[in-house]
């Protein structure tokens, strides 16, 4: 029976949105907490709210052509400024500029038929009720203890378990909620601040079928693994596999950071893509609109660029994972989806590619972005390297010839077909 997480396995692939108030200053999401921020003197950027470039249409477009098959929105960050309409506060983008962008964004990723995400922020550092803690933007105040003692997390649950109700109930089917985040400590907040089994709890009852991830403090779906790349697949305690992962920025900020130039190149993100995919993960990469909810230039140009990949190479990513008992040559990544192995050529080899555990199992080989022949062998052990005569590797080893010149794609890929060890591995395609 197919589990009602299966699309994400498959998937593999998806789109972050960091999009709200802090846009606009343009220096990092958390700003308001970096620069200590009162919530009167924020608030000033909700008066001016005025996203005229944001378009959930293109951004979905942009998505699916990449190869994404689900996008994740921040309906509220830590600064508590809602892009969706609610009952339970004006401090949103309906009462700023009278666009709920929740409702087009689930309208534009269903019509690009992409599964529908939200991020949901536990923290806020604007409704007068959520403690002063750590993390806190009066975290500093002469008179944090007396704000406090008129602060009441009850009411604080209330609001939050009411927010999240209204977004599971307002927007149709939900596939995916992306909670953020808990720090529990003697200055933080854990499970028990957000009543996080009942949240739960009630998030299962609403939406039956939703992936939830782990950052309610308790066990989850998924995992979320925050800029790096896991080596291996993840696993708990008991050495099981788990569901995880990567969330990855194209430059190192979440929301729209004017100053920081730090883009990743399309072929890293590439690279770190398909590592996901190797080692039992997914990866959602994100992007920060503007000030006016228009996309940086090179966070579209990576996207274009990751699409043109994706149009010939998503056999490799979607509906794959690791290579189990396979080892990777130097300068590859394997991926595996049936019987059909992925080698990923990060770094171009000189006309041989080595490669260990296939002997006898290969039907046909072929470079995936135009579906020309790979011819292989398999040398003769014994075979001793002389001038021009290579050298037998191992009984288990599969050599394969592959052209002098590098394909002009962001990442070369060879697509093997396997068989049955027991059959005949030539069937006219060795060399």
């Amino acid at each position: 029976m197919t589990s009602p997480q299966h699309w994400f396995d498959e998937g593999r692939f998806g789109l972050f949105v960091h999009f709200g108030l802090y846009a606009i200053p343009a220096r990092h999401e958390w700003s308001m907490t970096w620069e200590r921020r009162t919530p009167e003197d924020y608030e000033r950027y909700a008066e001016v709210f005025d996203p005229d470039r944001f378009d959930a249409r293109e951004i979905a477009r942009r998505a699916r052509e990449a190869g994404m098959r689900y996008a994740v929105l921040t309906t509220k960050h830590h600064e508590g400024f809602c892009l969706f309409d609610s009952a339970l506060t004006d401090y949103t983008s309906v009462t700023s500029c009278g666009r709920d962008l929740m409702a087009e964004w689930t309208e534009a990723l269903r019509a690009e038929g992409l599964r529908v995400g939200i991020y949901h922020s536990l923290i806020d550092w604007h409704h007068p009720d959520f403690t002063i803690d750590s993390n806190h933007p009066l975290r500093d105040a002469a008179d944090r203890e007396q704000r406090n003692a008129s602060r009441d997390m009850a009411r604080y649950r209330a609001y939050l378990h009411g927010q999240v109700r209204e977004l599971l109930t307002n927007y149709g089917t939900i596939d995916y909620l992306f909670f953020d985040f808990t720090y529990p400590g003697t200055d933080g907040k854990g499970p028990e601040d957000w009543d996080s089994e009942a949240l739960l709890t009630m998030v299962r009852e609403l939406q039956p079928d939703i992936v939830v991830n782990d950052r309610l403090g308790i066990p989850g779906d998924l995992v979320t693994p925050e800029q790096y790349q896991p080596a291996a697949p993840m696993t708990d305690a008991s050495g099981d596999r788990v569901r995880w992962e990567a969330c990855q920025t194209t430059n190192g900020s979440w929301g729209y950071d004017r100053d920081n130039q730090d883009f990743k190149s399309a072929d890293l993100l590439l690279r770190m893509l398909v590592d996901s995919v190797a080692t039992n993960g997914n990866m959602l990469l994100n992007i920060g609109p503007d000030g006016r909810g228009g996309l940086r230039r090179e966070d579209v140009d990576a996207l274009a660029e990751i699409a043109r990949w994706m149009e010939l190479h998503e056999a490799s990513v979607h509906g794959a994972g690791p290579a189990d008992g396979l080892e990777a040559p130097q300068g590859t990544i394997l991926t595996r989806s049936g019987e059909r192995l992925y080698v990923h050529l990060a770094t171009w080899p000189m006309q041989h590619l080595h490669l260990r555990g296939l002997a006898g199992r290969v039907r046909f080989a072929r470079l995936l972005h135009d579906g020309s022949e790979v011819r292989f062998r398999t040398i003769d052990p014994e075979q001793k390297a002389q001038n021009m005569t290579v050298g037998g590797i191992g009984a288990d080893v599969v050599t394969f010839t592959l052209p002098i010149r590098r394909p002009d794609v962001l990442l070369p890929v060879l697509e093997i077909r396997l068989q049955d060890a027991e059959e005949t591995a030539a069937d006219g395609t060795e060399e």
